[in-house]
């Protein structure tokens, strides 16, 4: 595939604090890709540095071959949705998606013409009389992609353009934006912190922390194969724990040895183990290769969601079977569900489900210090 935009070396910092630090990304033609990562991790910034409203303090911007650092938005062949729409509220519909055309000067049958094309594109037929005041979120949203699209970018910057819309509706937009995406055959640049959003969607993930990108791939192995905690953690639910690679495809951790499919990393080296919730399975107590009492028993409509205090450390497990609070029972790991991962300085950060989120345990943590 062609390469249509090159970051290299890309470092950006704002009042002394660095958002970005020596990124570096391509981006290919006819790809849907998604910026993925929590707030302030620097992927909004990487899209305006993109679209040309931002300049990097170091490294290049290239779209085509072309070093475009200083090239002004309006001469850059990429249009931008943002959050919050920016419909013109005075205008309907129709002129709304032909406001770009009209200040190039196009013919008139040629508007009608490209806006009916858009609009027939978003679903939104019949819709070119109708003032965007009185549109739904949803509607409002279409008309802002007929109008990024109506020009033909060869890129489409998407900064959260859902983060405003329920969640049915999300989803029907998800679905939506990919057909989109196919249809036109445009490169489009999303970014959102929705882990599920990234993964629905998209061709390649970035998945990004503190101004870093931290692994690049497809939805699919993003999620099976994490590079490092943070990644396993931010994408979806892991259980993450110590362990030692004792030798090629084999694992010891939480006091038992496991075969595992992984290889290469050598002998008796220190690892992060990763287990997802839906990849434990629940066995007699006798049976299990690891054993523990059920601690919490949560009810989520296609499964059940436990966590399972196995020596000191709290497994989440996702299972269609009931088991119980207190109850005690044995959990059996197939070697494909065991994936190692390269220690990280995101090592012992993540991975224990004592609480769903590192802020409540930290205040527990402080709080027992102010106690002492």
């Amino acid at each position: 595939m062609k390469k249509i935009i090159e970051l290299k070396n890309i470092t950006k910092a704002f009042d002394g604090e660095p958002v970005l630090q020596n990124v570096n990304l391509d981006i290919y033609d006819n790809e849907f890709i998604t910026l993925l990562g929590p707030s302030g991790c620097g992927k909004t910034t990487m899209l305006r540095l993109i679209g040309g409203f931002e300049t990097p303090d170091e490294g290049d911007v290239l779209f085509l071959g072309k070093k475009i650092n200083d090239v002004p938005p309006y001469k850059r062949n990429v249009n931008t949705v943002f959050q919050k729409y920016a419909l013109f509220p005075h205008l309907n519909v129709f002129e709304n998606v032909a406001f770009p055309l009209r200040e190039k000067k196009v013919p008139k049958g040629e508007i009608e013409a490209k806006v009916h094309e858009m609009l027939s594109l978003v679903a939104l037929s019949g819709f070119e009389n109708r003032a965007v005041t009185r549109l739904s979120g949803g509607q409002q949203q279409r008309v802002a992609i007929a109008r990024a699209l109506v020009a033909r970018p060869q890129v489409l910057l998407l900064d959260e353009p859902l983060g405003a819309l329920d969640l049915k509706l999300r989803k029907d937009m998800q679905v939506e934006l990919k057909k989109i995406q196919k249809q036109t055959g445009i490169t489009f640049v999303f970014v959102t912190h929705d882990q599920e959003e990234a993964l629905s969607m998209s061709d390649t993930v970035v998945v990004m922390s503190e101004g870093k990108i931290h692994q690049i791939g497809t939805p699919i192995d993003i999620y099976n194969e994490p590079q490092n905690a943070f990644v396993a953690d931010f994408i979806g639910e892991s259980n993450i724990l110590d362990g030692t690679m004792l030798e090629d495809y084999k694992v010891s951790f939480s006091g038992q040895t496991f075969p595992c499919l992984d290889k290469d990393f050598g002998r008796n080296v220190p690892v992060d183990v990763v287990v997802r919730p839906e990849d434990v399975d629940i066995v007699p107590l006798e049976q299990g290769q690891l054993t523990g009492v059920v601690t919490s028993v949560t009810f989520m409509g296609v499964h059940y969601e436990i966590i399972v205090d196995v020596g000191g450390f709290k497994w989440m497990v996702q299972t269609t079977d009931f088991v119980d609070v207190d109850e005690h029972i044995g959990i059996v790991l197939e070697p494909d569900a065991i994936h190692i991962m390269k220690k990280s300085e995101y090592s012992n950060r993540y991975g224990d489900y004592s609480s769903f989120s590192n802020e409540l345990e930290e205040l527990s943590e402080i709080a027992e210090e102010e106690a002492e």
